[in-house]
C-alpha cells in the first residue's frame, strides 16, 4: 500500500446542495495528478491526526483535477465539520494517491444505485460507463431535491436519460420500488450501490430475496458507523508475532488506539471499519468482527480483522505485526 502523499490546492469550493459542498483539487506544483478509475477514493488529511476518505466523482479520464463531495454530517467526528468550516478555496491539503476498493467489473449491463452522498463514486461510474458506451441505468435516492447534489451536472450529461431520481419527500409513486426494478433486470446485470447503512441493507436484503448472484453485487459504505460497541464488552490481549510483546485491550478502548499509544504503527483512515486501511492479519485466535469492509466469507476465515473497531472472541489474538 502506497504511503505517498500529494500536495494539492483547493481550486474551487462550491455549494452543490443543502449541506453538500464539492472541492476541486489540483496539484500544488501544476503537474498532472495520478490516474484513477471509477469507484476510487482518496484519503484527505483534513487536520492534525484527522484523515478522512472521500470518493472521486469527476470523470476518471481527467488528470488535471480531483473532485470530491462532502456532506456536512451533524454526527461528524470532525472531518466534515472541518471541511465545511475551515477548508476554503486556496487552501492546501495533503492527500493520498487514489485507491479503489469499489471497481467496475467487466459486465455487459450495470445498475448503479446511489443513496445520498453515496452518489459520489456512483457518478464517476456513470461517467466511465457512458464514455465506453456500456449499457447501464442509474437510480439516485435522496431526501429532497434541495439535498440532491449534481442535479445540473447530471441533467447536462449524455447519460441523463439513464438516470432516475427518487425523493423521500415526494409522492409515493416516484419512490424507488427496488423489488420491481430487480425483477425486470437481465440476470447478468452487475449491481453497484453506495450510501448510508439503511440504504445498503435494503439493497442487500432485496437482492438476496430475489437470489441475485452475490458475485454480481458490489457495494461501498460511504462512512456509516460500523457496529457500535456492545454492552458487556470484555477486555482481551493482543500479542505481536514480531516481538512477542503483549498488550491489554480494555473493554472501553480499541486495538488500534492501544497499539498506537504504545508506538506500534498501523495505517488507518476511517477508524469505523469501513475502509480496510488498517486490515491486519490474525495468526491465532478468533476475531469478533464489527467492520463493514470484509464480506461474510472473509470474516468467517478469521485470518484478518480491522483493529479500529473489531475485538476478540478469544482471550488473545496473535497478530502478524
Amino acid at each position: 500500500m502506497s504511503t505517498e502523499l500529494l500536495q494539492v490546492r483547493v481550486e474551487r469550493r462550491h455549494v452543490e446542495a443543502e449541506d453538500i459542498c464539492t472541492y476541486e483539487l489540483v496539484s500544488a506544483d501544476g503537474a498532472p495528478l495520478p490516474p484513477f478509475t471509477a469507484g476510487a477514493h482518496i484519503d484527505v488529511h483534513v487536520g492534525a491526526g484527522l484523515v478522512r476518505q472521500y470518493s472521486l466523482c469527476n470523470p476518471p479520464q481527467e488528470r488535471h483535477r480531483y473532485l470530491i463531495g462532502v456532506l456536512r454530517d451533524p454526527s461528524s467526528r470532525g472531518g466534515s465539520k472541518t471541511m465545511h468550516e475551515e477548508v476554503l478555496a486556496g487552501a492546501t491539503l495533503q492527500i493520498s494517491v487514489p485507491k479503489n476498493h469499489f471497481p467496475l467489473a467487466d459486465a455487459e449491463r450495470s445498475l448503479l444505485l446511489a443513496g445520498g452522498i453515496g452518489v459520489t463514486p456512483i457518478l464517476a461510474m456513470a461517467e466511465a460507463l457512458s464514455a465506453r458506451g456500456a449499457a447501464f441505468q442509474m437510480h439516485y435516492c435522496a431526501r429532497s431535491p434541495e439535498r440532491t447534489a449534481f442535479r445540473q451536472r447530471i441533467a447536462a450529461a449524455p447519460f441523463a436519460p439513464q438516470v432516475h431520481f427518487h425523493y423521500d419527500s415526494g409522492d409515493a409513486a416516484q419512490k424507488l420500488d427496488l423489488p420491481a426494478l430487480l425483477a425486470q433486470l437481465d440476470r447478468k446485470t452487475h449491481i453497484y450501490f453506495c450510501g448510508p447503512s439503511g440504504f445498503i441493507d435494503h439493497v442487500k436484503v432485496t437482492s438476496k430475496a430475489q437470489q441475485w448472484p452475490p458475485e454480481q453485487l458490489h457495494l461501498e459504505y460511504f462512512g456509516a458507523a460500523a457496529t457500535p460497541a456492545a454492552d458487556g464488552d470484555q477486555p482481551f490481549e493482543v500479542k505481536l508475532a514480531s516481538s512477542g510483546n503483549v498488550y491489554a485491550i480494555p473493554a472501553d478502548s480499541t486495538v488500534l488506539r492501544v497499539l498506537t499509544d504504545a508506538g506500534v504503527f498501523i495505517p488507518a483512515s476511517c477508524e469505523q471499519g469501513v475502509c480496510g486501511t488498517c486490515l491486519t492479519r490474525v495468526l491465532d485466535g478468533v476475531p469478533d468482527h464489527r467492520d463493514l469492509y470484509l464480506d461474510e466469507s472473509e470474516q468467517a476465515a478469521n485470518d484478518q480483522f480491522t483493529p479500529c473497531c473489531s475485538r476478540s472472541k478469544t482471550g488473545t489474538l496473535l497478530l502478524d505485526l
